[in-house]
């Protein structure tokens, strides 16, 4: 199967997007000097006021660019672009990370999901996980703004986040079987799954997951199987046995 454009571009870490180093929007709104618009909010108060409102997280659409910036424009003009020079002194902020951080465990509460190890990336279901798995599963534009976060992710080196964001979906479907809608399915197949630029790692997550797809009896990804993966990676610095 072919990897759509826009995945591809991300895999090469967008060559052809030059860097214009006036622009700082994101930079700025990061370090919580610069609102975001149209929500007209500095990124700790959009962190606070909105950490829990999830009538906010789902029916506006404009904040997930300010909260994921990409080197690719989306539907928000009033977003812009992320530089490669932004990039950089993103990464060199341990505020900003923090903060980048921060952006996703919001977004993880929102769909059900809560960040337990910091340093491996290991989720669990959130106390209100049935109500927020049901959104996720019938509002499909969910979709396109978990590509985007992870994408981010790799942006600013939290791939760890990545792997185990993908494999905890996959717990959910194989082992547990929910989440597993056909819409869900295909976005983590063509899409999700290839949002890690570590060759070896998305070679692995694909593998895994299409074992997984097979429905053989022989192989079922559990959580027991999640927990196990990440223990592996963590004490090996590799998925692979």
């Amino acid at each position: 199967m072919s990897l759509p454009r826009d995945i591809r571009e991300f895999l090469e870490q967008y060559p052809n997007v030059p860097d214009d180093p006036s622009m700082k929007s994101n930079l700025q709104f990061y370090s919580n000097k610069e609102r975001c618009r149209p929500d007209n909010l500095l990124i700790d108060d959009l962190h606070e006021q909105w950490k829990t409102d999830y009538d906010k997280l789902e029916y506006k659409h404009g904040y997930i660019q300010w909260l994921f910036p990409l080197q690719e424009y989306g539907m928000n003009y009033e977003a812009q672009p992320l530089q490669k020079h932004e990039i950089e002194a993103m990464k060199a902020d341990t505020k900003i990370i923090e903060r980048i951080e921060r952006s996703y465990e919001i977004m993880l509460g929102f769909y059900g999901m809560e960040l337990i190890s910091k340093e491996t990336g290991e989720l669990r279901r959130a106390q209100n996980w049935q109500d927020r798995y049901f959104n996720l599963a019938r509002a499909p534009h969910n979709n396109l703004r978990i590509s985007r976060i992870l994408k981010c992710l790799s942006e600013f080196d939290l791939e760890r986040y990545n792997a185990s964001f993908l494999l905890f979906m996959l717990s959910e479907q194989s082992g547990n079987n929910i989440l597993r809608s056909d819409i869900l399915v295909s976005s983590m197949d063509r899409w999700w799954a290839n949002c890690v630029r570590n060759y070896e790692e998305r070679a692995w997550i694909n593998d895994t997951i299409q074992k997984a797809r097979t429905g053989s009896a022989k192989f079922v990804f559990t959580d027991e199987t999640y927990r196990e993966a990440l223990k592996r990676r963590k004490e090996k610095g590799k998925f692979q046995e």
